[in-house]
């Protein structure tokens, strides 16, 4: 009994130090929510970009300064509706859990995650600027999935599988050049929708 009590006490311990260790009130809704803006965001560049083509069909794209700017406001709206939406719902579920949603993890995350995001978005820019219009895309799924690897010890397991499969999503769009925003839209899309549903189910359900 008292053997049983010991090992009991010592998973409670080996929590609590998980607890404290990771952020563990992101919410799954947030994922799935942002992967719906980012569909729709991929839908309006496509749509920007090719305007009158064949959807399937390869392409080969001459961006206008009117074009780089409708892509860059789409690109800052999704993001800023993405970022709403994770601190809406994480919040939400941080209240509910009772736990702190800022500290000095969640910071520790933040950093780790904005090195990697902000060295491709820098990266990306200069490419954009130079006329490598192809490989931008397949790029932002590469550095993204670094980002989400190099935060994944401060929070859940899980991230550290997401970002395994946007690198590998990112290297395989990166053959196939002409097909960019598909795999954007499938990477920042239909994966964050399932990984959202599967973290909504597995952790707030």
């Amino acid at each position: 009994m008292d053997q049983q009590k010991y090992i009991d006490d010592l998973k409670e311990i080996k929590s609590i130090m998980s607890r404290s260790s990771r952020l563990i009130s992101l919410s799954g809704l947030a994922g799935v929510f942002a992967g719906v803006f980012a569909l729709a965001g991929a839908y309006l560049a496509y749509d920007t970009v090719y305007a009158d083509q064949n959807y399937l069909g390869y392409r080969v794209a001459v961006l206008t300064n009117e074009t780089i700017t409708s892509l860059l406001t789409i690109a800052i709206a999704t993001l800023i509706l993405s970022i709403s939406a994770g601190v809406f719902f994480t919040s939400r579920r941080a209240k509910k859990t009772n736990e702190k949603l800022w500290d000095h993890q969640t910071k520790r995350l933040l950093i780790n995650l904005f090195i990697p995001l902000a060295t491709g978005g820098i990266l990306c820019l200069i490419l954009l600027s130079k006329g490598y219009i192809g490989i931008v895309a397949p790029l932002t799924l590469i550095f993204y999935g670094l980002a989400l690897v190099n935060a994944s010890k401060y929070t859940l397991d899980e991230i550290r599988s997401l970002g395994l499969l946007e690198i590998a999503l990112g290297l395989f769009a990166t053959y196939f050049i002409g097909y960019g925003l598909i795999f954007w839209g499938i990477g920042f899309g239909v994966l964050h929708i399932i990984y959202g549903l599967v973290m909504h189910r597995r952790y707030e359900s």
